[in-house]
């Protein structure tokens, strides 16, 4: 297939290109800042839409029209270039932070959207994907959890004080985390754009989400430390604001469509997720 790739070169995109590519699939990325799209536009038959500003950062108000703008407008624009020529299908990430922070409660696909900032954001975000339904358009979208792997994203940020012996939990560490390995994602674009009968929403999660405490005694086990220097939840506030509510809030996500649908996750649980990380 030519398949084209917005966010090809972030720290999703780049593997997903690589395995694309090495199944014999065209790649086309496409920029959402700088050339117009319609210059960068050729007869595609799918399209991966991976770009977005990140979330990780303090929640000014210029952040926030920043986050918001780069999905709602950036997919407008997206759909407007291929009006012409229609792919086949499209393969949108969307956010867990669709459901928001609902303590113990276990969210599927069904479960209904937060009325916060980020529930907000990813529900403006599904919907101007969901308009390319109108062309004919098969759409996948797929709500990302925290994606763990090396070269970027949130483990990144966490494997030096934990390798020097400085991590530990966030607040009380009972809060939900749910994650998926940065291989699964990958593989679970592959299947979405192969299996031509998938279409409406996928939670890309583990089947196994774990605990904040659960995961920093994960993490520290595979670094070899002691995991034992909380973070105070009042310490993440005066840091980063409204922000750290991604950090502090729980989200019990399973992908109950994905297992449906025949996914098979290659790291399901954390621990040796991690080690698989860590080891490569």
């Amino acid at each position: 297939m030519n398949i084209a790739v917005t966010g090809a070169s972030g720290f999703i995109g780049s593997r997903a290109v690589e395995l694309l590519r090495a199944r014999g699939h065209s790649i086309r990325p496409v920029s959402l800042r700088s050339i117009p799209i319609a210059q960068q536009w050729g007869a595609c038959d799918a399209v991966v839409h991976l770009a977005g500003e990140p979330v990780a950062q303090r929640w000014t108000a210029a952040a926030k029209r920043r986050i918001l703008d780069s999905r709602v407008e950036g997919t407008r624009a997206l759909l407007a270039a291929f009006r012409e020529h229609p792919p086949n299908v499209l393969v949108s990430a969307s956010a867990v932070g669709y459901y928001g922070f609902r303590g113990d409660e276990i969210l599927t696909e069904q479960s209904p959207p937060a009325s916060d900032f980020l529930g907000q954001v990813v529900e403006a975000w599904e919907h101007e994907a969901l308009e390319a339904e109108k062309l004919g358009v098969r759409v996948v979208r797929l709500r990302i959890g925290v994606v763990l792997g090396l070269g970027g994203g949130a483990l990144q940020k966490m494997l030096l004080p934990f390798r020097m012996g400085l991590g530990g939990r966030l607040g009380a560490g009972t809060q939900w985390m749910s994650w998926i390995h940065r291989e699964d994602l990958c593989q679970m674009i592959l299947f979405a754009l192969g299996e031509s009968t998938l279409r409406g929403v996928f939670n890309a999660t583990s089947p196994h989400p774990v605990t904040n405490a659960e995961f920093t005694r994960a993490l520290g086990r595979a670094v070899h430390r002691p995991a034992v220097i909380p973070v105070p939840a009042f310490a993440l506030r005066l840091l980063l604001g409204e922000m750290s509510e991604v950090l502090l809030g729980s989200q019990r996500v399973v992908p109950e469509a994905a297992l449906r649908a025949g996914f098979e996750f290659r790291y399901p649980e954390i621990g040796a997720a991690l080690i698989q990380i860590l080891s490569s």
